[in-house]
């Protein structure tokens, strides 16, 4: 018995932990059970319950009665749509947006209107145009009678009445039909109306676009209801897209019933009486503050909180007060910046000091991210050491050239800013000014930005007037700023792309291969892309092609191809010349095709592929951008395998090879842009036409059009490793350039060390 009392006391010891946990399930399984049967007979009565059935509420669709969601809840019912296709009609290849927005049926966020007259449109309208308009993506301008000449970078839209109900009227029209299914808000404002656009930016942003709003500065009728109010159209007001959607029905019989001097008045009075929404100064815990402008105003004077906090402010008389209040607004948004930055800073400072590694965790400048930590020697970011009026790391690879333009401009600011922090720190017991620069060394780093340290010669003078002459070294940071979304026109995937392929006779031996590409990758695939050749006679050949033309064999080509492909034309053009320029070539081409032409400029040695073409659609957009790709170049077989088996497996893709950005001969670009790059470029040479010979396309849209470069690297285009013949006659940078290109082109620095030691080896043997 004593025996089993210990083994039983001994048991309960073990279990004695887990009786809280026993309790808690059983306890947890006995009110669940119990819930149930509760539940169980309430249904059970209501089934039996005697009577007739329960209706549903006046108004409530069957389906919400028994407990279905009704007809107003359908967008949130899933549907499942099978595919189905009928094997009658034939295979259409679906061209996709490859936008998720445009599939998905997104709004953009804020059109603006701005209304203005011809008296005004020069003055007020363009003060607007230069302060506000390029922090909202889309704004345009009504007015009743245009001027002859409209102000360059505005786009004005004229209705030929200037009666203000007519042009409110006609306005609102023009928004709903051309913009009413492509924006959530409607912000529509005067040209004597000064808004400070990254406020209402950031207003819609905190606004329900499910909710008919008419937000602005609510002012009462004259003479009219005392609960009913207009938003004042001189401090601008905002619309939602539903409550436009359901006013313009509507706007004709406002237009015929509704009488009233002022547009803003009768906007409001037409919403109030067929929509029964009365203008609003608050909303969804949002207010849109506005302030009124008083005779001779003093903006920098300004120091009501009133002021400060307003969107709008208004009425603005003239162009220069428009700028003084823009200049004095930008002021209040830096101070208020700088506030902040010091606020998140000290925040860091007090919680980085309750982390492990304490005060020594804090990074300089606080709150950007510490300098990148290679890895390795390959991950080393350099430093380039500049003066103030030389550079020691060109872009062309020269030891040494002239600091000018954009760096120019970067150094003396960073040492300005040097200065002037040194003053602000010190002040008031010494007082800096600088002598000269030493040294200085810049690096980009991409994890936090441009790094600086400079070696300034400074003169420090006291309060006493004591000066002294001393150097001093400081270091600088200019941090990536915020990354910024650029607007772009919209381009699609059906646009048809020429091809222009340039031959010489040095490139026979590859256009075997490339015609195979272009008919495996877009003949065979239906791609809309079309080709044309252009042969490149030397004079010696031209003079024999009635004997012998060096090209028969590839007309043969060609002739095969559009046999094989009845409907596939293949023209090609004769040119002869000793120096096949880039640029004249382009000129014979682009006068045999239509502006809208897109050109792809392709070399012998590209592999075209739909994955590319499709890229090219996408990246060139006309009187936008133009696209030059940068090619991968495959490394000299010979020296990366030396005799093995090359790789031939997908995970070697991109492996043996380089990024050639020396080479600049694939482009695409739109003929329309050509042609007007070109003809600034013919004004600018006049009849020099040696000048093209030292000239690429590439740089025709560098220095002689507006556009957008887009350079970027390409895994679409590989190319297979060959040694270029690189022209003589060419200029002596292209010719550099070619150069480089095959010397870079032969393997990597461990390929090339691994060549010389093997290489070594075999001669100490």
């Amino acid at each position: 018995a004593v025996a089993a009392a210990m083994r039983l006391g001994a048991v309960l010891g073990a279990l004695r932990p887990a009786l809280p946990l026993l309790l808690g399930l059983s306890l947890g399984c006995s009110l669940s059970l119990l819930r149930a049967s509760w539940s169980h007979g309430a249904a059970e009565e209501r089934c039996l319950a005697p009577g007739p059935p329960a209706l549903p509420a006046r108004g409530a669709p069957p389906e919400a009665a028994e407990g279905r969601p009704g007809p107003g809840h359908e967008d949130f019912r899933p549907r499942i749509v099978p595919y189905y296709r009928d094997p009658n009609k034939p295979y259409k290849k679906v061209l996709r947006t490859r936008y998720i927005q445009t599939e998905l049926g997104f709004h953009e966020r804020l059109f603006v209107a701005v209304l203005t007259s011809k008296a005004t449109l020069n003055t007020l309208a363009v003060a607007v145009n230069k302060t506000v308009a390029h922090h909202f993506p889309r704004l345009l301008y009504f007015t009743g009678l245009r001027s002859a000449k409209v102000p360059h970078g505005m786009v004005l839209v004229a209705h030929g009445d200037e009666r203000p109900i007519w042009l409110m009227y006609e306005t609102m029209n023009y928004i709903h039909q051309h913009f009413g299914s492509d924006y959530d808000w409607f912000y529509i404002m005067q040209d004597d109306t000064y808004a400070q656009a990254e406020q209402v930016k950031a207003l819609v942003t905190h606004l329900s676009i499910n909710q008919d709003v008419y937000l602005g500065r609510a002012e009462e009728f004259i003479g009219g209801d005392e609960q009913a109010r207009y938003c004042h159209g001189g401090f601008g007001y905002l619309l939602s897209r539903s409550l436009l959607l359901k006013l313009h029905p509507h706007l004709d019989s406002c237009r015929n019933e509704i009488l009233s001097v002022r547009p803003d008045e009768w906007l409001g009075r037409c919403i109030i009486d067929f929509l029964g929404i009365s203008c609003v100064s608050q909303l969804q815990g949002q207010h849109y503050h506005t302030y009124e402008l008083a005779k001779n105003t003093e903006p920098e004077k300004e120091e009501e909180e009133e002021f400060q906090a307003a969107l709008a402010v208004h009425p603005v008389s003239d162009m220069t007060l428009m700028y003084r209040l823009h200049k004095q607004f930008s002021r209040i948004q830096l101070d208020r910046v700088y506030q902040e930055i010091q606020d998140l800073q000290m925040q860091i400072r007090n919680l980085t000091a309750l982390t492990p590694a304490g005060e020594a965790g804090v990074t300089w400048p606080v709150g950007i991210n510490a300098p990148f930590l290679p890895k390795s020697r390959f991950e080393v970011i350099s430093w380039d050491y500049f003066t103030e009026q030389h550079l020691f790391s060109c872009p062309d690879g020269s030891p040494k050239c002239e600091l000018s333009g954009a760096s120019k401009a970067d150094v003396s600011e960073i040492i300005e800013s040097a200065v002037e922090q040194l003053n602000r720190l010190y002040q008031p017991l010494l007082r800096f000014s600088k002598r000269q620069l030493l040294n200085g060394y810049r690096r980009f780093d991409p994890t936090r930005g441009m790094e600086y340290t400079l070696d300034l010669l400074l003169e420090a003078a006291t309060q006493k007037g004591h000066s002294r002459v001393l150097a001093k070294r400081v270091s600088l940071v200019r941090p990536l700023s915020k990354v910024e979304i650029i607007p772009m026109p919209y381009v699609t995937e059906a646009t048809r792309v020429q091809l222009v392929l340039p031959l010489t006779v040095q490139d026979l031996d590859f256009v075997a291969n490339f015609l195979d590409m272009f008919a495996m990758n877009t003949l065979d695939t239906h791609d809309n892309a079309l080709l044309t050749l252009l042969f490149i006679y030397h004079p010696y050949d031209a003079q024999r092609v009635g004997q012998v033309d060096v090209f028969a064999g590839v007309k043969a080509m060609v002739g095969e191809l559009e046999k094989r492909y009845a409907e596939v034309k293949i023209p090609w053009i004769s040119v002869k010349t000793e120096v096949p320029s880039q640029v004249k070539l382009m000129d014979i081409v682009s006068k045999k095709h239509p502006v809208d032409t897109l050109f792809f400029l392709a070399s012998v040695w590209t592999e075209i592929n739909m994955e590319f073409l499709n890229r090219c659609r996408m990246n060139t957009i006309s009187n936008w951008q133009v696209f030059f790709p940068v090619h991968f170049q495959e490394f000299n077989p010979a020296l990366v395998y030396r005799g093995e088996q090359t790789a031939s497996s997908n995970t070697d893709f991109l492996r043996d090879g380089h990024f050639d950005r020396h080479s600049f001969a694939e482009a695409c670009f739109y003929n329309s842009d050509y042609m007007t790059a070109r003809t600034k470029l013919a004004a600018d040479i006049l009849d020099r036409d040696e000048v093209l010979e030292s000239m690429e396309v590439f740089d025709v849209f560098l220095h002689y059009s507006g556009l957008h470069l887009f350079r970027a690297v390409e895994p679409g285009l590989v190319q297979k490793y060959t040694l270029r013949s690189c022209n003589p006659r060419l200029s002596e940078e292209l010719y550099h350039r070619c150069v480089l290109s095959n010397l870079e082109g032969l393997a990597s620095r461990s390929h090339l060390a691994m060549a010389l030691f093997e290489q070594e080896q075999a001669n100490s043997t």
